[in-house]
């Protein structure tokens, strides 16, 4: 029985949350729901290392949402993941929720509310094509002289939240305002959060290797038939890791090789900011994986669940 709580299996990308949360699920009768931002899309399979559909023992929700061309937004994200746990929650069906992705968690599992904004909206437009004709540095800089503030939460990379904060200011309001608001959230679910953990010389090693993985497996393609299904049209899809560097080597910009080099050291530079997102939440508790068996960690976290 879930009682209306929610388990949580968090970790840095190549940590094994996936593996694990699969496990959790099956000893408790439960079923994964997916809290990442890139795995909703179609076809985003191998560089988001989606867990094929052969390959999955047991119910995987929230990915193969939208088709590429498709906006989504983390706050149609909240709606359509809570409308899943809802529904597993009716039928007395443990959501295991599964990610790395510390925004869309705590969307979830918190009362977090977000600014409207339009999807399609005329200044997200031009925000967007600013940045295709200038940069993202200069996108982070026009950002700083509007509101510095603002501008020191969140990196140059980050394109889609830039243009977002560049969209808030329009509208009146402030990321920085906003982002203080959100510390003081409460539950929106009562949520049991696990975090894997592993060395650090560990997971840059398996990262490396999943990055090898992937480009052996067709992460070239993939990205190839994307582009031809309107990768590019997307924002937030086409600045996924994984897959910006390959569009790069695609259009000739940068060699295979060099593509190859970035996707490991973004992916590694990401899974840092993973890590310090997830320790910032002090519900969380850590498993040294590097000491405990995958069987034993299952063990705790069920017995942990079935305990009154």
């Amino acid at each position: 029985m879930s009682d209306g709580r929610v388990l949580c299996i968090v970790g840095p990308t190549g940590s094994g949350k996936s593996q694990l949360a699969e496990c959790v699920a099956l000893e408790l009768g439960g079923e994964v729901v997916s809290i990442d931002a890139m795995q909703v899309y179609r076809g985003m399979d191998i560089g988001t290392a989606k867990v094929p559909q052969a390959m999955r023992r047991c119910p995987l929700h929230m990915v193969d949402v939208v088709d590429i061309g498709t906006p989504y937004s983390v706050s149609l994200f909240q709606a359509d993941a809570r409308a899943c746990i809802d529904g597993l929650l009716s039928k007395d069906v443990v959501p295991v929720l599964c990610g790395g992705t510390g925004l869309y968690l705590d969307a979830v599992i918190d009362e977090m509310s977000f600014p409207k904004g339009e999807v399609l909206g005329e200044g997200r437009k031009r925000y967007e094509t600013y940045a295709r004709e200038h940069g993202a540095e200069e996108l982070h800089a026009l950002l700083k002289r509007r509101d510095p503030q603002s501008a020191a939460l969140i990196h140059p990379n980050n394109q889609r939240r830039v243009v977002r904060a560049l969209e808030m200011l329009d509208e009146g309001t402030s990321y920085a305002t906003h982002h203080e608001g959100l510390k003081s959230r409460k539950e929106h679910y009562a949520a049991r959060i696990w975090g894997i953990g592993h060395s650090r010389e560990w997971l840059y090693a398996r990262i490396d290797a999943r990055v090898d993985e992937m480009f052996a497996n067709g992460l070239v393609q993939e990205v190839t038939d994307l582009i031809d299904g309107g990768l590019l049209d997307c924002a937030t899809a086409s600045q996924a890791i994984g897959y910006k560097e390959v569009v790069l080597a695609v259009s000739g910009t940068i060699g295979l090789d060099e593509a190859r080099t970035l996707v490991k050291r973004n992916t590694r530079r990401y899974a840092k900011r993973q890590l310090s997102w997830l320790k910032r939440d002090g519900r969380v508790t850590w498993l040294a994986a590097d000491e405990l068996a995958p069987g034993q960690m299952v063990q705790l976290i069920c017995d942990d669940w079935r305990t009154p």
